[in-house]
């Protein structure tokens, strides 16, 4: 009975950290803006114990800054940190994804198609939850490999790609091209064909670089920018 308290004040934790995380992600709480510990934590109905535990976690996801005597502000986005994300993206996740379909059990390839149907199933209109579907199942992707640093390294990729995710799909047509990709990469993963999985990844990835390097640039241009807020 000793442990009941923290379990208690963890799932509070956690409710409080998936909240605040999808309106970052959705860009509900805009870049540089604080975070309202008092206000938040009354429209939550929580203490500031497990808010502050939510918040330090968002800290280490990247999301948020903290500043002494200052609180938390929501970490913006940049040309440079996509940049960083995506090339290392890259570099770990189509070789781990080729591997784990040619090992992948009957187990696994049930993870990845469930996966996949829940993202297919994400409304288009809600980019935040689609963007934590999207994560899930490029970490299916990997997860058979037998390599469990490689797909935390995946997960921990995705997670700080997905306000990245969200921005990318907001112009109109990217959400079907997406859409079609992950499709002709689940029927590849499925068929055990390692060599496409690590073709189709690699487009798939380095074609959302190439989107995300455009809109940067034209923000930089002076063009209506792309950034949530």
């Amino acid at each position: 009975m000793s442990g009941a308290p923290d379990a208690a004040v963890r799932t509070l934790s956690e409710q409080a950290f998936e909240v605040v995380r999808e309106r970052i992600v959705s860009g509900v709480i805009a870049e540089d803006a604080p975070v309202r510990q008092d206000a938040l934590a009354a429209e939550l109905g929580v203490s500031k114990i497990p808010l502050r535990e939510a918040l330090a976690r968002l800290e280490q996801e990247g999301l948020l800054i903290g500043r002494p005597n200052r609180g938390y502000v929501v970490r913006p986005m940049s040309a440079d940190q996509a940049e960083e994300i995506y090339a290392l993206r890259l570099a770990i996740e189509p070789a781990a994804a080729g591997r784990a379909c040619a090992e992948a059990g009957e187990a696994e390839r049930t993870a990845v198609r469930t996966a996949f149907e829940r993202l297919d199933a994400a409304a288009a209109d809600d980019l935040a939850r689609v963007a934590v579907m999207n994560r899930d199942f490029h970490t299916a992707l990997v997860r058979s490999a037998g390599r469990p640093l490689t797909a935390q390294l995946v997960e921990r990729l995705s997670i700080l790609s997905e306000r990245y995710v969200v921005a990318h799909l907001k112009p109109a047509g990217r959400e079907a091209r997406a859409h079609g990709e992950h499709r002709d990469l689940l029927e590849a993963w499925l068929d055990g064909r390692a060599e496409a999985v690590e073709t189709q990844l690699a487009g798939h990835i380095q074609g959302t670089l190439d989107d995300l390097r455009a809109q940067f640039g034209a923000a930089t241009r002076g063009a209506e920018s792309f950034l949530p807020g």
